[in-house]
């Protein structure tokens, strides 16, 4: 899953990106209002975590603007103003969440989890389909009670594909949530990972779960 850290101060911003990669979501980063704006011009992200005290444009602002463009993503406000009347108004004007620093990451990756099942109408931390089940907290995948062991960009796409089951997915679509700006691989990527996932996910089961949709891209489903 794709997300927005727009925070100022370059050694927090820092700090977050890398234990958000760490938890393998794809991040893009930035620490001014208005190149926030131009992000999400751009990019479909699947949350944003946002400052309100910002260079350029403030968190407020940002929100504002993309609200009344119809951007429904979810936005979690991240700021030093613990005030009743600040929390407030982030609220009223869009967001979803709220969490003043200093703050425990284990809370923020909590919140995040959270925003994240409200957009995808999943209930729980855990994913399953048919016999595999992923576990987005611990990070734990398994097939048919059996551990399977994959990369940091192989259990991104999985979740992507899993939180979408059912829907058919163009590779655009993948690209877009699993990878961020920085990426500088090769155009058939998504094919890549897609044999990388068959091959652990697949292999040796009668009832295969990733499907190609000829013209069209990939779908997570149990069929017949």
């Amino acid at each position: 899953m794709r997300l927005l850290v727009v925070e100022d101060e370059i050694h927090l911003q820092t700090i977050i990106k890398k234990r958000l990669l760490k938890e393998h979501y794809s991040v893009d980063a930035c620490g001014d209002g208005l190149e926030a704006l131009d992000y999400l011009a751009v990019s479909p992200y699947d949350a944003v975590i946002l400052d309100i005290m910002l260079p350029g444009l403030s968190g407020i602002e940002v929100l504002k603007r993309i609200r009344a463009e119809g951007n429904r993503v979810p936005v979690l406000f991240l700021t030093a103003r613990d005030g009743v009347d600040d929390r407030v108004k982030g609220l009223d004007c869009g967001a979803d969440d709220y969490l003043v620093k200093p703050f425990a990451f284990e809370e923020l990756l909590a919140r995040i989890r959270v925003m994240l099942r409200r957009t995808t109408e999943h209930t729980t931390d855990e994913l399953t389909l048919g016999d595999l089940t992923v576990d987005l907290k611990s990070h734990q995948v398994r097939r048919a009670g059996k551990s399977v062991e994959l990369s940091g960009k192989e259990f991104a796409m999985l979740e992507y594909l899993m939180r979408n089951q059912g829907r058919v997915l163009s590779r655009e679509q993948i690209e877009q949530h699993v990878w961020s700006f920085d990426y500088e691989g090769g155009s058939n990527m998504v094919d890549v990972y897609i044999r990388y996932l068959r091959k652990k996910i697949d292999e040796g089961f009668e009832q295969k779960l990733i499907h190609t949709v000829r013209g069209a891209g990939y779908v997570m489903r149990t069929e017949p």
